[in-house]
């Protein structure tokens, strides 16, 4: 597990275990947002293992599952209030990291705080393709 800080408040990474949930807690955060779907793959841990981790260590934890192709504006309207209120600096999961960082990039695109020509530039400099956020936001007229 090694997270990609995005901002002072946010950062993603790919898949985690419950039992690095502890090491999560110490490092500051207080959210995690977990963005696969239960069994997307055999041996992940289910969402509610992981939830049971959080909530031993005190941590908040969402469980927002979506397959790319699948993202709507209500996920990544759920995916910014459950940044929002969030008491501190949130994590968010998936496979990569990649999924959880185009719901936060297509975030800030729809409410201007980011420029769709910045969006390739940005993921790359944080080791990320976010080909799939520009795709969704071109889908959508953005």
């Amino acid at each position: 597990m090694k997270p990609v800080r995005i901002d002072e408040r946010f950062s993603v990474c790919g898949q985690i275990s419950p039992r690095d949930v502890g090491e999560l807690a110490r490092a500051g955060y207080t959210t995690v947002i977990i963005n696969r779907p239960d069994c997307e793959t055999f041996c992940q841990p289910k969402a509610s293992a992981i939830a049971s981790a959080a909530a031993d260590a005190g941590l908040g934890c969402a469980h927002i599952p979506v397959r790319g192709q699948d993202i709507t504006e209500q996920t990544v309207r759920t995916f910014q209030k459950t940044l929002a209120e969030s008491a501190g600096p949130v994590l968010a999961f998936c496979a990569s990291g990649t999924r959880s960082l185009c719901l936060w990039a297509i975030g800030e695109v729809l409410d201007g705080r980011m420029a769709e020509a910045d969006l390739m530039r940005f993921g790359a400099d944080r080791g990320f393709n976010l080909s799939g956020a520009v795709a969704w936001l071109t889908a959508h007229g953005h």
